[in-house]
């Protein structure tokens, strides 16, 4: 079976839930136990070295060590069972099934977990659909191994089935997905000018999203990179607050044999987990209007205490949207441009560029990035482009290392009517952008002029002084 073929037996387990699930629960299942199953197979070789050493007896201390060597790999499951061998037990398999989740080491535990797999496992039992499940992912036809799948193969086909999830969870997928097409622009936008870096040989590309969702950016921005330099190494970086969209960026990035201690769970604004780490690179799209209540206190406590030494020294927004929060973060996070700089492409409504009269938080926060030389370009999105609203949307590119035509200037590209129209839609998502169309908006970034910082400066100032007359007039 060629990829899409695997994917699509893996997503054909949709065929055994149907009456028993909704269709946006598919996914709920088939992701972790497409995980299990990788995870299940790569463990076998080794599976009786760990429980050798899994019955000695080791300071605890050196206990996860021990196993992983045992292992061989970077996790291990110290449970006497594998999948297929669950199937030996149909009575039993609900038990059995559970202890052999429970027998992952713990950064594998944590993945299911936040798949709260065991409400999933009652689930299905409950609807006498476990044992069915299990077997097809045992299913001979479909061989997962590393011997017949690499990582990097095993990514593609776990992207592929999160695309699908993604599909069919439509109504509110913009929580945790972003269009591929959107991140594919943001990508391009962020390596365009920077060829002559990103070919260097061995190169060690870092890059984050701090509202990675279940990592599509990364994802995105990391095959673009191996196009440049097969070459070159990506380090992926995240923080995700909602637990399942973590579990997926988690379980994606252990299936592609990365680093999940750079994966991290938690309120950026609130609880920075990266601590000191700046990044080349960052491509993000944060919650748009959303409040940020719940950071309040400690995202205040950093700006009065820390100011610029901090993330949000720039100012405070209204409590209402924490969009520009995100972007100080972003910033603060940026590698320093004697070092070689930083870019950041990041997905905002119309909020950050309009909101706010001039002495308010918006407006000193714009007024720190244009008048800092941050601000790169501003390009509007089409309408009707993002799965859960159909408003405007911009990308931002931020850059701290301008190349010298760019300097003291920003460019700002409509391409609000560059796009095609789906022949479906997916929730609000209604246009998309085709590969000749990204292609076009780059070359409106590479050729078309540039204005001077000021001038942008200025003509902000007079709209939020017109805000500001208005707000007046009507009694605010």
């Amino acid at each position: 079976m060629n990829h899409s073929e695997i994917s699509s037996f893996i997503w054909g387990t949709a065929d055994l839930l149907r009456s028993s699930f909704k269709q946006h629960e598919y996914g709920d299942i088939i992701l972790p136990f497409t995980v299990m199953r990788r995870l299940d197979v790569v463990l076998e070789p080794t599976k009786q070295v760990v429980l050798d050493a899994a019955a000695k007896s080791f300071p605890e201390a050196l206990r996860d060590t021990m196993l992983k060597q045992a292992a061989g790999v970077d996790f291990y499951n110290t449970s006497e069972f594998t999948m297929h061998g669950l199937l030996s037990d149909a009575d039993g398999i609900r038990e059995n099934l559970t202890k052999y989740v429970t027998s992952f080491s713990p950064e594998i535990a944590d993945i299911f977990d936040k798949f709260k797999i065991f409400d999933v496992i009652k689930d299905l039992d409950d609807n006498n659909l476990l044992f069915l499940v299990v077997e097809r992912f045992c299913n001979p036809k479909v061989d997962l191994s590393p011997a017949s799948i690499s990582n990097a193969d095993m990514g593609d086909i776990y992207e592929e089935l999160i695309r699908r999830f993604s599909e069919v969870s439509n109504e509110t997928a913009g929580e945790h997905f972003s269009p591929r097409d959107g991140l594919r622009l943001a990508a391009e936008l962020l390596v365009v000018g920077e060829m002559d870096d990103l070919t260097q040989p061995n190169r060690i590309v870092k890059v984050c999203d701090p509202c990675a969702g279940t990592g599509g950016a990364l994802t995105v921005f990391a095959d673009r990179v191996a196009e440049i330099n097969p070459q070159a190494t990506v380090v992926t970086y995240a923080q995700e607050i909602n637990g399942q969209s973590y579990a997926i960026c988690k379980s994606d990035t252990i299936l592609k044999g990365g680093n999940i201690a750079n994966v991290h769970l938690g309120d950026t604004l609130a609880d920075d987990q990266m601590p000191g780490e700046t990044f080349g690179y960052q491509i993000s799209n944060p919650p748009y209007g959303v409040d940020w209540k719940k950071s309040q206190a400690a995202v205040k406590k950093e700006h009065e205490q820390l100011g610029f030494a901090g993330r949000f020294g720039a100012g405070l927004p209204r409590i209402s949207d924490g969009q520009l929060l995100f972007v100080q973060h972003m910033v603060a996070k940026m590698r320093p441009a004697d070092e070689g700089g930083g870019r950041i492409a990041v997905f905002l409504n119309g909020s950050p560029l309009f909101t706010g009269a001039a002495g308010s938080g918006e407006s000193e926060m714009r007024r720190h990035l244009l008048e800092h030389d941050l601000v790169d370009a501003i390009v509007a999105m089409p309408n009707d482009f993002f799965f859960n609203t159909g408003i405007a949307t911009y990308i931002w590119v931020i850059d701290n290392a301008k190349e010298e035509r760019r300097k003291g200037k920003v460019q700002l590209i409509n391409a609000n009517g560059i796009y095609s129209k789906m022949r479906k839609s997916l929730g609000s998502k209604r246009n998309e952008l085709t590969d000749a169309q990204i292609e076009w908006i780059v070359g409106l970034y590479k050729y078309t002029p540039l204005r001077p910082s000021e001038e942008i400066l200025k003509e902000i100032r007079e709209l939020e002084a017109s805000i500001a007359e208005q707000l007046q007039k009507a009694g605010f």
